[in-house]
């Protein structure tokens, strides 16, 4: 049975809202999260070589983070259980939507997923507890070419439904935009 996916643009140009198809029944659900046909199809063109899940506690903060190129990473984010206000900030010089974020709730429940393109730093707060997130990512990790920017900064002023309360030092202690290292252009 063919699984339909429908993909549309976001506030920010590349910053994609992509939804699957879902059979449902009494049993549950079936959804194909992923297929390069039907995808190809539907102009995504992208490859992926890593895929990354998460466990998260309710107020967990994991970003606001990115690669510097050439080891940018794009990501493809979808909450399999749970929910997070998942967010992506331009760092791209010279973009007219520099310093800009775009933010959408991804729940276990919605298989609503967002594609976050090279060139954005990502980020979420888990919205419950056992909150699992699943990423297909476009790049390798790279430990040397990672950065993040402070998820408070208030040039970028995300607005957060919920306050993070989990926080790793290196995330509390991340740059404001304005000293942050970033490589990429429009």
């Amino acid at each position: 049975m063919p699984m339909p996916v429908t993909i549309k643009e976001t506030e920010i140009a590349g910053v994609l809202e992509v939804h699957t198809g879902v059979f449902e029944d009494d049993r549950g659900f079936f959804s194909e999260s992923h297929s390069a046909k039907m995808w190809e199809e539907a102009g995504f063109l992208e490859t992926f070589v890593q895929d990354n899940l998460s466990k998260s506690s309710r107020g967990t903060l994991r970003g606001m983070h990115y690669q510097l190129d050439p080891h940018g990473m794009g990501k493809l984010v979808r909450c399999v259980q749970g929910a997070v206000f998942d967010v992506a900030v331009d760092l791209r010089a010279g973009s007219p939507t520099y310093s800009k974020w775009v933010g959408r709730e991804l729940s276990g429940s919605n298989h609503l997923s967002l594609w976050v393109p090279v060139g954005f730093a990502h980020g979420f707060v888990a919205l419950e507890d056992d909150t699992l997130v699943h990423y297909k990512c476009t790049g390798m990790h790279e430990p040397d070419a990672e950065r993040a920017v402070s998820y408070k900064d208030p040039t970028i002023a995300i607005e957060w439904p919920l306050e993070p309360s989990v926080i790793t030092q290196k995330d509390e202690d991340a740059p404001l935009l304005a000293d942050a290292e970033a490589n990429f252009t429009l």
